[in-house]
């Protein structure tokens, strides 16, 4: 399969590498994604795939260069040879992993087939906002992980000097050694 939307974040200079495993890395606290992670381990497998929660500490040790706030928002696929799949692509690497689901895999890496896994992708991102919506009132969504998602913000980790600021609707906290002047050369 032509790795299609897939992006090469530490290029080791050989090539297309071969496919031998896949990690997959899911929202363990989402319905939709852990009964996605479900189905997928009942499937037979052509490549295993290895399922992570996204942002644990697991996936983290895994990937140390990965943004991993953005693996909890798109899922997410690392191929043994560094390949990184998002999005559609990375359902359609999931099915092409799968033996029943390898010849719809082909025909969803085709232009047109991408075109229907990107409508996939976004009914799901749907589905997954009206249940962030449903558990917070319409706010932020606050996992148990430390995670915080605002619908306005984006993905905040307490960890990182975020506490509770976009979980109540607010602006993110900034670190209270930041006089507010700081810039990404800082």
């Amino acid at each position: 399969m032509t790795a299609v939307g897939v992006t090469r974040e530490a290029d080791r200079g050989t090539g297309v590498a071969p496919v031998r495993r896949l990690t997959v890395l899911y929202d363990a606290e989402c319905s939709l994604c852990t009964f996605v992670r479900n189905w997928l381990v009942k499937q037979r497998q052509l490549v295993p795939l290895d399922l992570v929660p996204a942002g644990h500490s697991r996936a983290r040790a895994l990937f140390p260069d990965l943004d991993h706030s953005a693996t909890l928002s798109e899922i997410t696929v690392i191929a043994d040879g560094g390949q990184i799949y998002r999005g559609q692509a990375a359902w359609v690497v999931c099915m092409w992993a799968l033996r029943e689901y390898r010849p719809t895999a082909h025909r969803m890496a085709t232009p047109a087939g991408m075109k229907i896994a990107k409508q996939v992708v976004l009914g799901a991102a749907k589905y997954r906002e009206a249940q962030w919506g449903a558990r917070a009132g319409g706010g932020a969504y606050r996992r148990a992980d430390g995670w915080t998602y605002d619908p306005k913000h984006g993905w905040f980790h307490e960890a990182y000097g975020y506490g509770g600021a976009a979980s109540r609707g607010g602006a993110p906290a900034r670190d209270a050694a930041c006089d507010g002047g700081c810039r990404a050369a800082d």
